[in-house]
C-alpha cells in the first residue's frame, strides 16, 4: 500500500480541494485566480510520485504558486480604475472553509483582505497560514522555506498592520441580518429617517465597478453616503431587481439580482454597535461571475 492508502490520487486531491481554494482565495483576493491556482496545483499533483503527507505537499505547492501570482496581481491593481475590492464569495455554505472562530471569519472579510494588500507576499502568506489555518511557525517555515523565527517576526509584523479581530465578529449574526434587511428596505423605500438611524456617523461606502459604472472614490460620512445610496435606487435599472440577503465573505450582505436571477451587484456590510459602518459594493461584472455560479 502506498502513502495514499486506499484512496487514489484524484480522490485525495478532491478531498483537499475546498481547503486549497480557501487558502488561495485568502492569499489572492480573487476567486477566479484561486481556481486557476487550484487547477495548476492539481496538474503538478497528477505528475508527482508518491507523497508521504499529501495535505502538506499540496499546501506548500499552492502557497508558493500564489506567492508568484501576487507579484503580477499587485501591478494590475495599481492601475485599476476606481476602488479595488476582492471578489465577493458567498460563505453561508462553507465555500471558504469553516468560519467558526473570530479569526476565521476575519480572515475572509473584505475589509481584512484589503488590508492584506498592504503586506508583502510572504507576510501575507504567513498571516493567512497562521490565522486562518492554524499552522505552527515550524510548519510555515517549511512551506515557505524560511526559518521558524523569521516566520514569527513576519507574523508579528503582519498582525500589527491588520490589527486585532474587531468586535463586530462577536456580535449576533441574526441581528446583523435584521439590520441589513432594514437597511435595504429603507434604501429601496427612500426612507431617509430610517437610514439616518442605521448609518454610523463615519460610515464609508466603496464601489468597485472596474472604472465603468461606480463611484471612482470612496464616499465618506452619513450625509454623503445617504445621498449616494438614494441616488442609486432612483435609477431606471433599479426597477425589477430582486434583493437577496445572504452572507458574503463572513459578513451580512446583499446580492442584487436581475430578472433572470443573475447578479448585478454584491454588497458586503460591516456593522458595529447596531449601525452600518462600511458598505462595499461590487458591480464589476467580471467580479460577480463566481458568486453567480454559487447560485446555480
Amino acid at each position: 500500500m502506498d502513502s495514499l492508502g486506499a484512496a487514489g490520487p484524484l480522490e485525495v486531491f478532491e478531498g483537499q480541494r475546498p481547503r486549497l481554494f480557501g487558502l488561495a482565495y485568502r492569499l489572492l483576493g480573487s476567486a477566479a485566480e484561486a481556481e486557476d491556482m487550484v487547477q495548476e496545483t492539481y496538474l503538478r499533483w497528477s505528475q508527482a510520485g508518491p507523497v508521504d503527507v499529501p495535505a502538506a505537499w499540496l499546501t506548500k505547492v499552492i502557497t508558493n504558486l500564489c506567492l508568484n501570482q501576487l507579484g503580477s496581481a499587485r501591478v494590475q491593481r495599481e492601475s485599476y480604475l476606481g476602488p479595488w475590492l476582492p471578489e465577493p464569495v458567498l460563505t453561508g455554505d462553507g465555500a471558504l472553509g469553516p468560519l467558526e472562530t473570530v479569526e476565521q471569519r476575519e480572515s475572509v472579510s473584505l475589509g481584512v483582505l484589503i488590508l492584506l494588500e498592504r503586506l508583502s507576499p510572504v507576510e501575507r502568506a504567513v498571516f493567512v497560514l497562521r490565522e486562518a489555518f492554524g499552522h505552527s511557525h515550524a510548519e510555515i517555515g517549511d512551506i515557505l522555506g524560511i526559518e521558524e523565527t523569521y516566520s514569527r517576526q513576519l507574523h508579528h509584523r503582519a498582525r500589527a498592520h491588520v490589527g486585532e479581530p474587531r468586535k463586530r465578529f462577536d456580535s449576533d449574526r441574526e441581528q446583523h441580518r435584521r439590520i441589513v434587511r432594514g437597511f435595504m428596505r429603507a434604501t429601496l423605500n427612500g426612507d431617509v429617517a430610517a437610514l439616518e438611524r442605521l448609518l454610523a456617523d463615519d460610515v464609508v461606502a466603496w464601489a468597485d465597478g472596474g472604472g465603468m459604472t461606480a463611484a471612482r472614490r470612496p464616499v465618506h460620512g452619513r450625509a454623503k453616503v445617504l445621498r449616494y445610496l438614494l441616488g442609486g435606487t432612483g435609477r431606471p435599472e433599479a426597477a425589477g431587481v430582486t434583493i437577496h440577503v445572504t452572507e458574503i465573505n463572513g459578513d451580512a450582505g446583499v446580492l442584487v439580482l436581475d430578472g433572470e436571477g443573475g447578479p448585478l451587484a454584491a454588497m458586503a456590510m460591516e456593522i458595529e454597535d447596531g449601525r452600518v459602518t462600511a458598505v462595499r459594493t461590487t458591480v464589476n461584472p467580471a467580479k460577480l461571475t463566481f458568486a453567480g455560479s454559487q447560485l446555480l
